[in-house]
């Protein structure tokens, strides 16, 4: 029998590499972006440095940050698990249910549930101040079991982003770990038509996504690591024309949601042929390195009820997909993560 080998004849361990995640928004979509998360902390040789998340994005990146400050890589993985298994059973009590038809012919859809309609109606006409006036909110409470936040502003393991667009200036606001809260992150969720803004400190908030979807800076300025990947849930290409109401309306947020992200990938590009042409202006300027996972030809398909569908079975179909992009991601470009982009600017955002 050969002798096992001792300490100093054993491969050494890989070299871990730190990277920052921006995670968009996007519902339910969000389940997407919890595959790939869980894939990626199965990956010994990386580490998150950095987190910031809007919307969806935002409840990902709390409760990733969450289980990697109270337990590490599986506890995070099992946080996000029971988060979103939280989620759909909040669902299972609420009227959006899909139909035995949008579950056998449109998987993922709401289209013919009788709640989507009258929510989709009503939602045209009277606002959450009208229809919700006491401004229940189920994730609010599922958050609340899940993440404890006081820890969270204790951590320092993690650095965490959570971004909301102020109703009234017009301005972002993002929040780090120092000032997290469950108002923080609901505010950066808070879907107008749906909900009534979330008041913080005097100033009210809506959707992260209308200001930064999510915003990339606060990864330029306070990580070291130069890699960003980007978890992408809303398309960028939609090959149809909308045509019914319902669709166009979607279309719209979806340019508004990816119009920031696009503008900053336009300054990113611009200072990376700066700093390529040999000009960092003393230093200042920072190369970035820009990777970038989707699934946009799965989700240019699924159409804006869709978001609003918490049914566990669309949930673990949406999480399996991450799962399985993140790890194409990891076999094609694992290499270049703190040496070179992975995704071309011009290409995909330009």
């Amino acid at each position: 029998m050969a002798a096992r080998p001792n300490a100093a004849q054993r491969a050494p361990e890989p070299a871990v590499r730190r990277i920052n995640l921006a995670l968009q928004g996007g519902g339910a979509h969000g389940a997407f972006a919890w595959g790939v998360i869980d894939r990626l902390l199965e990956q010994n040789d990386l580490a998150i440095e950095s987190i910031v998340g809007t919307s969806a994005g935002a409840m990902n990146a709390v409760v990733t940050a969450h289980g990697l400050a109270t337990g590490g890589p599986q506890a995070a993985r099992d946080a996000l698990r029971v988060f979103w298994r939280r989620v759909s059973l909040a669902a299972r009590r609420g009227p959006l249910q899909p139909t035995w038809w949008d579950r056998r012919f449109r998987p993922g859809s709401l289209d013919g549930a009788p709640g989507w309609m009258l929510l989709d109606a009503m939602s045209r006409v009277f606002s959450p101040y009208q229809l919700n006036p006491l401004n229940y909110n189920p994730l609010r409470e599922v958050l609340a079991a899940t993440v404890d936040c006081a820890r969270l502003r204790q951590q320092a393991q993690v650095k965490l982003f959570i971004c909301a667009s102020n109703v009234k200036t017009g301005r972002i606001r993002v929040f780090d770990h120092t000032d997290i809260s469950i108002d923080a992150v609901m505010a950066s969720a808070c879907l107008p038509f749906l909900f009534q803004a979330v008041e913080i400190d005097g100033e009210h908030y809506w959707d992260g996504g209308y200001m930064g979807n999510p915003p990339i800076y606060p990864l330029i300025y306070n990580a070291e690591s130069r890699d960003v990947l980007i978890v992408q849930l809303n398309p960028i290409r939609i090959d149809e024309v909308p045509r019914t109401a319902q669709a166009i309306l979607d279309r719209v947020n979806t340019l508004s949601f990816n119009s920031s992200l696009m503008r900053e990938m336009r300054a990113i590009q611009f200072v990376t042929k700066l700093v390529d042409g040999g000009f960092d202006d003393n230093g200042r300027l920072k190369r970035m390195l820009i990777h970038s996972i989707d699934a946009e030809d799965v989700m240019a398909s699924l159409g804006v009820s869709s978001k609003l569908n918490a049914d566990w079975d669309f949930l673990v179909s949406l999480h399996d997909l991450g799962r399985q992009r993140a790890d194409a991601f990891l076999a094609l470009h694992a290499d270049k993560i703190g040496r070179e982009s992975s995704t071309v600017i011009e290409e995909k955002f330009l």
